[in-house]
C-alpha cells in the first residue's frame, strides 16, 4: 500500500469514570419504582448513575452508543452528555415492553432517549471494554454490555440541549413534555413515538427551566429565564395565562398536590404551584380550573335556559380574558427573619415530597450550604391560621380607630390652643401605625377592611401562603449544594416517627444524605431550627469516594496497566482501571506546616514495582505514597523553592518492572532549577526515599521536564527541559551538557515527548501549535495546526511515530509524525483536558477539569484519513447550515422581519395573530437530503412519463424500461 493511502486503527471511547454529579439544573431524580426509596439517579457526563443509599454503592450505570456517525464498532460511548432526566411509573403497563420503570433522558444534542428494563448490577460489572483485561487484546465489537443500552424510544425535536423534562402528572408515561434552551416546548406521545406539537411564546434567548402538568394533564405550566411562567391549554394548544413573578429569571418550580378527606368522605384536593427566581423569593400560586370551563359545558355551550341568555352570557365569557386564569397568586413563602441575608441569592431548586399525610417543601439558594425546609399545613390548620390572622388584623384596626377618635377629641378640646407647642409623643406611642398592617404577610387594604362587602376585604380574607406554609428548619451540608432531592422512606416499624431523606448533590462531586426527623416543635415559634446531629450514628452519609472534588491536573498509569493515579487540587486517588473503581483516596498534607494544610498536587509518576507513587506539589513538596497502606512514607517539604511543574523517572535498563534497577528522578520547578534524585531504601523501615544528587540551574522557570524513551537503544539518554522563555533545551543525562536548543514556539511549550527510537521529539505549546523536531540536528520537521487552544499534554504511541495530544479546547487528536497529518479527532470531554496516560497502545486515559477519566481503546476498525477529514468537514458545515437556517427561516424571525416597517397598530395586530404552536419536527441535514432525493425522483418520473407520451405520439410503442429508474415504473420508483 502506498504511503499516500496509509491506514490506521481507530480509537474509541468505551467508558468513563470518576464523575458522580455533573453540572446541570436537574441533577437528581428519585426512581419512583423503588419501593424502598433507597436509590437516586444522577447525571454524570455521558452516563446516568444509580446510587443505592442503603449500601452506599453504585448499582446502575447506563448510557447509549454513539450513533452520530455510521463508522467504527458501534460500541463506542457517546460523546454527548445528559442535561435533563425524569422518571415515572407506568400504571397502564403497556408502555415500553410492560416495564414499570421508565427513565427519560435529555441530551445536549437535543435528542430525548427513553430507557426501561433497568436492572441493578454489582459495581464491579458496571464497566464496558472491548479488550481482554488480562492480555489487552481486542475481543469483539459485538459483545453485550451492561452499560451501553439501546434506548427503547429516541425522540428528535429540539435543535439545542434539552433542559427540562416532565411526564404526565396522572402517572402514565404516555405523555411527555420537554423544553430546550431556545424557549420552545414540545409535547410528545410516547405510545406513537411522535411529537404532538411545539409550543411557542417564550423568548428564544431564555431557556426553559421547568415544566409542570396540572389538573389531570389538561394544562401545562412552563417557566423560563425570560422571567415568565406560561399556562398552556393542551387541548387548544395556546397560552391562556402568563404569570409575571416580578423577577428577571425563573430558575425553578414545584407542583404540590395535597388531598384531605372530609367527614362526608369527600376528598378536598389542593394544588399549589411554586416559582423561584433571582429575587430570592418563592411565590405560591393557587391552581384551579378556569372559570370559562366552569361556565361552558362539554360542547362549549352555556347551561342556560333560553337561547338569548346563552348568546349574551357566551359573548361576555368570550370577551373576558380573566375567566381563563388558572393560577392565582397567594403571596411569597414566609421567610425566617434570622437568615434574611442568605435569601438574596437566586433560587436554583425547589423540591416537594409527601410522607404519609404530611407535605414537605425544600428550597435551595445559589451558592448556599443550606436547604430550607417548609411544611404544608392541613386544610383545618390553615383555616385556623387565617382566622387568627384576620382576628389580629381586626383588633389592630379597632385599636387604630380608637386612637384616631381620641386624637380627634383632643384636637377638638385644644382647638383654642392651636398656636401652642405640640405635645411630645410618649415613649410607647407608635411613630407609624400603618406598618403594623404588614405583619405576618398581611397586605395593605383600606380602613373598612372589616366590611365583607368591600373588594379589599374579600382580598384580605382569601387564603395566603403564610397561612398554609410553615417554616420548619434548615439542612446544613458540608459544602455548597448544587441540587437536592427529598425522598420519603418506607418504615417497617410504624410506631416510629415519620422520616424523610434529603439527598444533596454537592459542588465537590459528592453526595450527602441527611435524615429529617419530626420533632414536637412549637408551631408558633419563630426560631430557626438547624437539623443537624452530633451523634456518630446520625451523621450525614457522604459518598465522595467515586470522584475528585476539583479538576484532574495530572495522571499516571502503572507499567502493568492495572492501576492509575489521578491528582487534583488536594486529593490523590488510586484506581483499578479494569473495574473503574477507586481503591484509595488520600489528602496529602505538608508536615512542616503548623496548620497541616493539604498540598496542591501538580504531577505524579509511578515508581518501579507499582507499589509507590511520587507526587510533586505547588508548594514545592516532593512526597512518596505507599499504595497498599495509603501512607506518606517520604516527604521533602523543601525539595524546591517553587511549584514543581515537571516530574519524570528514568531507569538504567529496559525492564520497567524491575524494582532493583537504579532509578533516577528529575523534577523541574518554578525556582529555575532542575534537580535529580536517586531512589534508595531507608535503613530503618525499608521504605523508598529520595536523595538529591545534582542540580541544573536554568535562566527561566521550568515548565516541563522529560527523559528520553526508556525503550531506546541509544547508550546516552537525553533530558528535555522546556522553560518559560518558549525554548526547549536538550541535555545529556549523564554529564548534563547542553546538546540542542530548540527555538520556534511563540509561547512556552507545556509538554514534550520523544519517540521510542529517540529520532523525533514532539512539543505542544500554549500557542496552539505542535512542532515535530529531529533529534539528530535539532531541525523542525513540521508545525501542526488543529487545536483551538493550548496543547496541555502529548505522548507517543510505543514503537510508532504516531502521538496523541490533548488541549484546553476539550478535544484529543491523533497524529502521524512521519506524514505530518491529523488522523482522528476524539471528542467527549466537556471542559479542558489537562493530562494523558498512554499504555503500550492498546488503550489510553484522559482527564481534565470536568473531573472525569475517559478510557479510549484501540479497535480493529480501519481509519482512512481522507474519509475522516471529509466527514469532519461535512459535520462542521452541516452544523453551520442548520444553525443559519434556524436563525434566518424561523417563524418568529420571519414575523419580526415583517413587522419592522409597520406601524404600532399593525405590530400589535400581528403579535396577536402570531402562532403559538407548530408541528414538532426537527429540520436536519438528513431530512433535507431526503427531501432532495424525493424531488429528484419526482423529476425523473415526470421526465419518463413525458418521454413515453412523446413516443406514443410518434407511433413508437416499444416500452423499454429505463435503467435510471431501476427498471421500475415511474410510480413504483417514486414510492421505492
Amino acid at each position: 500500500m502506498s504511503s499516500d493511502h496509509h491506514t490506521y486503527l481507530r480509537y474509541e471511547c468505551v467508558d468513563a469514570f470518576g464523575l458522580t454529579v455533573s453540572t446541570g439544573m436537574e441533577v437528581l431524580e428519585g426512581v419512583e419504582g423503588d419501593t424502598n426509596n433507597n436509590r437516586v439517579l444522577t447525571m454524570a457526563g455521558s452516563h446516568i448513575l444509580g446510587w443505592n443509599l442503603k449500601s452506599c454503592q453504585l448499582d446502575i450505570k447506563l448510557s447509549t452508543p454513539d450513533t452520530s456517525t455510521n463508522v467504527g464498532t458501534g460500541q463506542a460511548l457517546t460523546s454527548e452528555h445528559v442535561t435533563a432526566i425524569a422518571t415515572t411509573i407506568d400504571t397502564t403497563t403497556t408502555i415500553l415492553n410492560n416495564n414499570n420503570n421508565v427513565i427519560a433522558t435529555g441530551w445536549n444534542s437535543g435528542s430525548i432517549r427513553l430507557f426501561d428494563n433497568i436492572e441493578t448490577k454489582q459495581s464491579s460489572s458496571l464497566c464496558h471494554s472491548l479488550l481482554n483485561t488480562t492480555t489487552n487484546n481486542y475481543v469483539s465489537s459485538s459483545s453485550s454490555s451492561d452499560v451501553l443500552l439501546e434506548p427503547r424510544v429516541v425522540l428528535n425535536g429540539h435543535s439545542t440541549s434539552v433542559q427540562a423534562l416532565r411526564f404526565g402528572s396522572t402517572g402514565s408515561a404516555s405523555l411527555l413534555a420537554s423544553g430546550c434552551g431556545k424557549g420552545t416546548v414540545v409535547v410528545w406521545d410516547i405510545l406513537s413515538e411522535s411529537g404532538l406539537y411545539r409550543l411557542l411564546g417564550h423568548n428564544p434567548k431564555g431557556g426553559i427551566t421547568s415544566l409542570q402538568f396540572v389538573l389531570n394533564d389538561a394544562y401545562l405550566i412552563s417557566t423560563s429565564l425570560d422571567g415568565l411562567a406560561k399556562v398552556w391549554d393542551l387541548e387548544g394548544q395556546c397560552c391562556i395565562q402568563t404569570l409575571v413573578t416580578g423577577g428577571d429569571q425563573i430558575w425553578s418550580s414545584a407542583m404540590i398536590v395535597s388531598s384531605s378527606s372530609n367527614n362526608n368522605e369527600e376528598k378536598d384536593i389542593r394544588t399549589r404551584f411554586l416559582t423561584g427566581g433571582v429575587n430570592g423569593q418563592v411565590l405560591v400560586w393557587k391552581v384551579e380550573q378556569s372559570e370559562r370551563k366552569g361556565l361552558l359545558g362539554d360542547n362549549n355551550t352555556l347551561a342556560t335556559t333560553t337561547m338569548q341568555e346563552n348568546e349574551k352570557e357566551k359573548r361576555k365569557v368570550d370577551n373576558n380574558d380573566a375567566l381563563d386564569c388558572v393560577c392565582h397568586c397567594m403571596g411569597p413563602l414566609p421567610i425566617d427573619t434570622t437568615m434574611v441575608a442568605a435569601n438574596n441569592e437566586r433560587i436554583i431548586s425547589l423540591r416537594w415530597c409527601k410522607q404519609q399525610q404530611q407535605q414537605w417543601i425544600g428550597v435551595l439558594h445559589h451558592n448556599s450550604k443550606f436547604v430550607w425546609i417548609y411544611q404544608l399545613r392541613s386544610e383545618r390548620e390553615s383555616q385556623k391560621k387565617r382566622q387568627r390572622r384576620l382576628r389580629r388584623r381586626r383588633e389592630k384596626q379597632h385599636l387604630k380607630e380608637q386612637k384616631q377618635q381620641l386624637q380627634q377629641q383632643e384636637n377638638d378640646n385644644n382647638s383654642d390652643n392651636d398656636k401652642q407647642q405640640k405635645k411630645k409623643r410618649g415613649f410607647l406611642d407608635d411613630d407609624n401605625d400603618d406598618d403594623d398592617d404588614d405583619e405576618n404577610g398581611d397586605t395593605k387594604t383600606t380602613t373598612n377592611a372589616s366590611s365583607s362587602s368591600s373588594p379589599s376585604a374579600s382580598f384580605v380574607e382569601t387564603m395566603e401562603a403564610s397561612d398554609e406554609f410553615e417554616f420548619y428548619g434548615m439542612i446544613r451540608a458540608s459544602h455548597k449544594i448544587r441540587d437536592f432531592l427529598l425522598i420519603q422512606e418506607q418504615k417497617k416499624n410504624t410506631k416510629k416517627k415519620s422520616i424523610i431523606k434529603v439527598v444533596c448533590a454537592l459542588s465537590t462531586n459528592a453526595l450527602e444524605v441527611h435524615t429529617l426527623k419530626q420533632n414536637n416543635k412549637n408551631t408558633n415559634s419563630t426560631s430557626t431550627t438547624t437539623i443537624t446531629s452530633n451523634k456518630e450514628d446520625e451523621k450525614p452519609l457522604l459518598l465522595d469516594m467515586y470522584g475528585h472534588p476539583t479538576g484532574i491536573r495530572s495522571m499516571a498509569i502503572s507499567s502493568d496497566h492495572v492501576l492509575a493515579c489521578t491528582v487534583s487540587k488536594h486529593v490523590t486517588k488510586i484506581w483499578n482501571v479494569a473495574r473503574r473503581s477507586c481503591l484509595l483516596s488520600v489528602t496529602p498534607s505538608s508536615a512542616s506546616s503548623s496548620s497541616s494544610s493539604s498540598c496542591y498536587g501538580l504531577c505524579v509518576v509511578f515508581l518501579p514495582g507499582n507499589t509507590h507513587v511520587v507526587l510533586g506539589t505547588r508548594e514545592g513538596t516532593l512526597s512518596i505514597l505507599n499504595i497498599q497502606s495509603g501512607a506518606i512514607v517520604f516527604q521533602d517539604d523543601k525539595a524546591h523553592g517553587g511549584a514543581i511543574w515537571g516530574l519524570d523517572v528514568s531507569r538504567d535498563n529496559n525492564d520497567v518492572d524491575n524494582v532493583t534497577c537504579n532509578v533516577t528522578l528529575a523534577t523541574g520547578s518554578a525556582d529555575k532549577s532542575v534537580k535529580f534524585w536517586d531512589l534508595v531504601e531507608a535503613e530503618d523501615d525499608g521504605h523508598p526515599t529520595l536523595v538529591q544528587t545534582r542540580t541544573l540551574e536554568m535562566s527561566d522557570e521550568i515548565v516541563a521536564v522529560k527523559y528520553s524513551s526508556h525503550f531506546s537503544f541509544q547508550k546516552k539518554k537525553l533530558v528535555f527541559v522546556s522553560t518559560l522563555d518558549s525554548t526547549i533545551k536538550v541535555f545529556f543525562e549523564d554529564s548534563l551538557k547542553l546538546f540542542l536548543s530548540l527555538y520556534g514556539h511563540s509561547l512556552p511549550a507545556l509538554c514534550v515527548s520523544s519517540s521510542d527510537d529517540d529520532a523525533l521529539l514532539a512539543s505542544g505549546s500554549a500557542d496552539k501549535t505542535i512542532k515535530v523536531w529531529g533529534l539528530d540536528f535539532g531541525d523542525t520537521h513540521c508545525t501542526l495546526h488543529g487545536h483551538k487552544d493550548s496543547v496541555t499534554d502529548i505522548a507517543f504511541i510505543r514503537k510508532t511515530h504516531c502521538f496523541i495530544t490533548s488541549s484546553k479546547d476539550s478535544t484529543i487528536r491523533y497524529w502521524d509524525a512521519d506524514r505530518f497529518q491529523s488522523i482522528l479527532v476524539l471528542e467527549g470531554h466537556t471542559a479542558e483536558i489537562h493530562c494523558l496516560a498512554v499504555t503500550n497502545g492498546a488503550f489510553f486515559l484522559s482527564g481534565g477539569m470536568d473531573r472525569q477519566v475517559r478510557v479510549w481503546e484501540r479497535t480493529r476498525d480501519i481509519v482512512f484519513v481522507e474519509e475522516e477529514r471529509e466527514r469532519y468537514l461535512e459535520q462542521q458545515f452541516d452544523a453551520q447550515v442548520v444553525t443559519n437556517d434556524e436563525q434566518n427561516n424561523g417563524t418568529l424571525t420571519i414575523l419580526n422581519n415583517k413587522r419592522r416597517d409597520n406601524d404600532e397598530d399593525a405590530i400589535m395586530e400581528q403579535q396577536q395573530q402570531q402562532p403559538q404552536s407548530e408541528a414538532a419536527i426537527r429540520k436536519s441535514v438528513l431530512s433535507v437530503s431526503s427531501g432532495d432525493r424525493i424531488m429528484e425522483a419526482l423529476e425523473q418520473a415526470d421526465a419518463e412519463l413525458i418521454a413515453r407520451k412523446k413516443k406514443k405520439e410518434a407511433g413508437n410503442n416499444n416500452s423499454n424500461k429505463n435503467m435510471l429508474l431501476l427498471n421500475l415504473e415511474p410510480s413504483q420508483y417514486v414510492s421505492w
